[in-house]
């Protein structure tokens, strides 16, 4: 498939072959849905905890004696049932992140990129030139390629000058070529990736 590479003005500099093969028919959407659930997994910090019956801070003495008394036989304040007592089978601190194999992990990433290509979602910069950090410039540039709404915008190297200017908008996220997910593809209305980072990610989708 032959994309098109604009320059910051928007105009089109040059045409190139992408480098692996765009899936753009209705196949391979499970390994999106499967990568997509395994990113969002690992974002869970998995630090919620109570206390069982053994670990609340009570009173081992037997509230009342066992027999005569006309009530319940109770053994100890930290009982479930009783109110400030343990938890019964609550969360535990565990590991909520899933296994995804490397070679359908590189099946989303082309499967979501051809989505975003197929659907015109996708643009190709020959680089991100910006001058100085200034939140104006990369607001003319969005205005100048023509984007509205969420903007992912790949690079090949994280950029001072691009990050600076890019950091007071709250509907433009930044990614390297050699990092970017397939969650951060899906996310974002728009995907803006430059040339150095295209190279990058052809490195990852070539490698077998």
């Amino acid at each position: 498939m032959k994309i098109s590479i604009k320059d910051k003005s928007g105009a089109v500099v040059s045409e190139r072959e992408l480098g692996f093969e765009v899936i753009a028919d209705n196949s391979k959407t499970q390994t999106v849905h499967d990568t997509v659930v395994a990113y969002r997994a690992a974002q869970r910090a998995g630090t919620h905890s109570t206390k069982t019956r053994a670990e609340v801070a009570a009173s081992g003495k037997k509230p009342w004696r066992q027999k005569g008394t006309g009530r319940a036989r109770v053994g100890r304040v930290s009982s479930p049932i009783w109110r400030g007592g343990g938890i019964v089978f609550g969360p535990k601190p565990r590991d909520y992140s899933k296994k995804v194999n490397k070679r359908v992990r590189r099946v989303a990433l082309r499967k979501a990129l051809g989505e975003r290509i197929k659907d015109g979602e996708a643009h190709f910069v020959d680089q991100f030139l910006i001058a100085e950090p200034r939140t104006k410039a990369m607001i003319e540039f969005l205005k100048t390629l023509g984007l509205e709404g969420s903007t992912l915008l790949v690079t090949g190297e994280l950029e001072p000058n691009l990050k600076l200017s890019a950091r007071n908008l709250p509907y433009v996220r930044i990614a390297t070529g050699s990092k970017v997910t397939v969650y951060d593809l899906l996310e974002s209305d728009n995907v803006v990736i430059s040339a150095d980072a295209l190279s990058k990610i052809e490195e990852r989708l070539g490698a077998e």
